[in-house]
């Protein structure tokens, strides 16, 4: 990877710079135990990610739209006739999740640390605008980053508006995160550079089967092999 003309690194936030998806799978656990006496817990699941899916254009990501789509999923299953405490748990577990602490990721304060001054670091992440603000803000990193780009999705469209908002072209600019589909793939397609860290639970919507053979791309196993790409 030829990294002289990068000035501009880029960081998807949950599952790269913090925990998000085990909480979430943890949540998905608990919605199951609430229906399990209507269906089995893999068609529950099978009900919900076709239900979240078919919300994204409507609520897009994060808790908020968990929350209102594990409701629409149990008033499907029981057919409307839910006890009303199973909306009340449901939100429970929503506000149980809003209320994490966040866990930030091994060696990503020190990598941080490292790269800050040398490169003007930005955050781009996806989901609710509250939340993320939320989470970058009791992370204890929100010093580091010059900016921080909170889109309802990661596409080429909004990459291309981000370069133009920080003045740099496409090839000046580094995106590392956990998702191939939205923080790597698109990138390339700009021109840009990426460094794919797999996170151990990936939300299916976000998996893609693909191999990438491009000299602007690597996979890292962690965040501190990073710094060891640039030689710090």
């Amino acid at each position: 990877m030829n990294i002289n003309s990068i000035k501009v690194i880029g960081f998807d936030a949950d599952d790269t710079l913090w925990v998000n998806e085990t909480f979430f799978r943890d949540a998905e656990e608990k919605f199951c135990d609430l229906l399990e006496s209507y269906m089995s817990r893999h068609d529950i699941m099978r009900e919900l990610f076709k239900v979240e899916i078919d919300n994204l254009p409507t609520y897009g990501y994060g808790i908020k739209a968990f929350m209102l789509s594990m409701i629409e999923t149990t008033l499907l299953i029981t057919g409307g006739k839910s006890d009303p405490s199973i909306i009340a748990r449901i939100m429970e577990i929503g506000r149980g999740q809003l209320n994490m602490p966040v866990e930030n990721l091994p060696y990503v304060f020190g990598t941080l640390e490292k790269l800050y001054g040398k490169f003007k670091l930005v955050v781009v992440t996806k989901g609710d605008l509250l939340d993320q603000e939320r989470k970058l803000d009791k992370s204890g990193l929100s010093h580091f980053f010059h900016h921080t780009e909170i889109v309802s999705e990661k596409t080429t469209k909004e990459y291309t508006k981000l370069f133009k908002h920080l003045d740099i072209a496409p090839d000046q600019f580094l995106m590392v995160g956990n998702s191939l589909k939205s923080d790597i793939l698109p990138i390339l397609e700009l021109g840009g550079y990426g460094i794919h860290i797999p996170f151990h639970t990936t939300w299916a919507h976000e998996m893609v089967d693909v191999q990438i053979d491009n000299p602007r791309f690597t996979t890292c196993h962690s965040m501190n092999e990073v710094v060891d790409i640039f030689g710090l």
